[in-house]
C-alpha cells in the first residue's frame, strides 16, 4: 500500500458559530465536542492510520501560533508540517501547493488524504476502512472523493451522484427540499464531504490539464516560499495572482476520472449551532448546556455560557451563546442566519467578528478589561522564559503593574526587574520590551493612555517569533 500523506485544511473562520468563533480564533481551534479542538481531533484521527506520514497542516498566517501551540500539545511522535497561506485562495490552490511541497520534500509519489480540520467523525473504524478503500482506488489513478451516506434530505450540502461501479456521475449544487428528498429516495446520492484522496502525481497532472494557471502560480508560490522557524511560508505575490477556486469547481467536476467512496461515518461539518446541537449529548429534555447554566422549564435548546452565569426560563428550541463581549439569542432553527449578523459587524467596521476580549499571542495572551476613548486597561499573561518584541508606540504610553511573577523590563537604555506589587512606566515613543525570566506565568495589568490605542500602533525592532518589523 502506498504511503498516506494527510493534508489538513485549517484556513476557515466558521462565521456561523459566532460569537464563539472569530476570525482570529476560528472554529477548528475551538473545543466544541470534547477536551480537544476539532483540529487536534483530526490530527489524532489520522496519526493512527497505517503507512501514514507526518501530517501537513495548511493554515492562514494569523492563526499560525495558535495552530502551533495546539499541535505541540498533542506531542505526536513524527511531528507536523505547517504551511502558511499569506492570502486565502480557496481549496484548489491550497491542495495544489500541498502536492507540490510534498513532491519536493519526499521526491516520491504518495497518496494525499485531504481533510478539513473542522469536521466531526464519530465512527473512526469506518473512517479507517473508507481511507483504505480510497487509497486502493487512488493507487489505480482515480481522484477519490468521500460521499457521506445521507440521513435526511439536507439542503445545506452539495451532493455527489454515484454512477456505475465506483465512478462519479455528477456533482450537484445544494438542492431545495423537494429535490433533496428525491436524492434521498434514489439511494445513489451522497453528501459532498470535502474529503479527498489521490496520488500527488495524478492530481498534479489533472491540475495541469484542467487549470494550468493554478499550477503555474502555486509552483511559483512553493519554489519562492521559504522556511520560517516552525513554518513553511508560501510566496505572497505568487498567491495573489492565483485564481480563487474550490477543488470541486476547478478539478473534480471537470475530471472524467473521479471515484466516490460511500461512507457512513457519523459525520458532521458542524456548520452551525444547530448542527452542533444535533451531534452533542443531550439531557432528558433535549438540551445541550455548556458552562455555568441554570435552567427552568427549558427544552430542545443549546445554551453556552463562557464568562457568566446564564439563567433561562421557559425556553424551547432556542439558542443562547454568551461570551465576554457578545450575547446571541435566536431560534435554534435560524442558526444559519447568524452569518447575516457577522456581515453587519463587518460592514459597520466593528471588531466583534475578528477577536475576543482575550487575544492569544505566541508569547501568551491579553484580555481587554475596559476601553474608553483615551485609555485601555488590559490583563497580560506572559509565558515562562518568553519575551515580547522590542517595540515602540507612536501614540500611547503604558503603565505596567505586576500582580504575579517577575517582569524583566527594557525601557530605552535601562534594563531592570519589576516584582509583584511594583510598577513601571513606558513613555510614548520609547523603545521597550517585556520578558518573563521566571518559571511561572507573569501576570500584569497594563494601562494605556493616548490619542490612539489601536493594536497596529506597534513598530517592532526585534522579535523572537519572526513577525514583521512593522504591523
Amino acid at each position: 500500500m502506498a504511503k498516506i500523506q494527510p493534508v489538513i485544511l485549517a484556513g476557515g473562520t466558521g462565521s456561523r458559530l459566532w460569537p464563539l468563533s472569530r476570525e482570529l480564533y476560528p472554529k477548528q481551534l475551538l473545543h466544541l465536542t470534547d477536551d480537544c479542538s476539532l483540529l487536534q481531533t483530526t490530527l489524532k484521527r489520522v496519526s493512527v492510520l497505517p503507512d501514514v506520514l507526518s501530517p501537513l497542516v495548511i493554515v492562514g498566517e494569523d492563526h499560525r501560533f495558535l495552530t502551533l501551540n495546539q499541535v505541540d500539545e498533542l506531542k505526536l511522535d513524527d511531528g507536523v508540517h505547517i504551511m502558511l497561506e499569506p492570502v486565502g485562495r480557496n481549496t484548489a490552490p491550497a491542495i495544489c501547493a500541498a502536492a507540490l511541497y510534498v513532491r519536493e520534500l519526499l521526491e516520491d509519489d504518495v497518496v494525499l488524504l485531504i481533510l478539513p480540520a473542522d469536521h466531526l467523525i464519530r465512527r473512526e473504524k469506518m473512517f479507517h476502512d473508507a481511507v483504505r478503500k480510497a487509497t486502493d482506488l487512488a493507487g489505480k489513478g482515480y481522484l477519490v472523493t468521500f460521499g457521506i451516506t445521507p440521513s435526511s434530505p439536507e439542503t445545506g450540502y452539495g451532493y455527489i451522484e454515484k454512477g456505475e461501479g465506483d465512478k462519479v456521475k455528477s456533482f450537484v449544487e445544494k438542492p431545495d427540499r423537494l429535490t433533496a428528498e428525491k436524492y434521498l429516495a434514489a439511494g445513489n446520492y451522497f453528501w459532498n464531504s470535502g474529503m479527498f484522496a489521490f496520488s500527488s502525481h495524478c492530481f498534479l497532472n489533472e491540475v495541469e490539464r484542467l487549470n494550468p494557471d493554478i499550477l503555474e502560480k502555486m509552483s511559483e508560490a512553493v519554489s519562492k516560499g521559504k522556511k520560517d522557524q516552525h513554518f513553511f511560508r508560501l510566496n505572497k505575490e505568487s498567491m495573489m495572482d492565483c485564481p480563487d477556486d474550490s477543488i470541486d469547481y476547478a478539478i473534480m467536476e471537470k475530471s472524467d476520472n473521479v471515484a466516490v467512496i460511500p461512507a457512513d461515518l457519523g459525520w458532521s461539518d458542524i456548520g452551525s449551532w444547530q448542527a452542533l446541537w444535533e451531534v452533542s449529548d443531550k439531557d432528558e429534555q433535549g438540551n445541550v448546556f455548556m458552562g455555568d447554566v441554570m435552567a427552568e422549564d427549558v427544552s430542545n435548546s443549546l445554551i453556552h455560557a463562557e464568562q457568566n452565569l446564564v439563567a433561562a426560563v421557559g425556553l424551547e428550541d432556542t439558542l443562547v451563546v454568551e461570551t465576554a463581549d457578545a450575547v446571541l439569542v435566536a431560534p435554534l432553527n435560524r442558526s444559519q442566519d447568524i452569518k447575516k449578523i457577522v456581515n453587519r459587524l463587518k460592514k459597520e467596521k466593528r471588531e466583534e467578528h475578528i477577536l475576543h476580549r482575550t487575544v492569544y499571542r505566541p508569547w501568551g495572551s491579553y484580555t481587554i478589561l475596559e476601553e474608553q476613548e483615551a485609555f485601555k486597561i488590559k490583563r497580560i499573561t506572559v509565558l515562562p522564559g518568553v519575551q515580547l518584541s522590542l517595540q515602540m508606540h507612536h501614540h500611547r504610553s503604558e503603565h505596567w503593574v505586576v500582580v504575579k511573577g517577575t517582569a524583566k523590563v527594557t525601557c530605552g537604555d535601562d534594563v531592570y526587574l519589576v516584582l509583584e506589587n511594583q510598577s513601571t512606566y513606558i513613555p510614548c515613543g520609547e523603545k521597550h520590551r517585556l520578558e518573563n525570566p521566571g518559571v511561572i506565568p507573569l501576570e500584569l495589568i497594563e494601562v494605556q493612555n493616548g490619542s490612539y490605542l489601536g493594536e497596529d500602533d506597534i513598530i517592532r525592532f526585534d522579535d523572537d517569533f519572526g513577525r514583521e518589523g512593522t504591523n
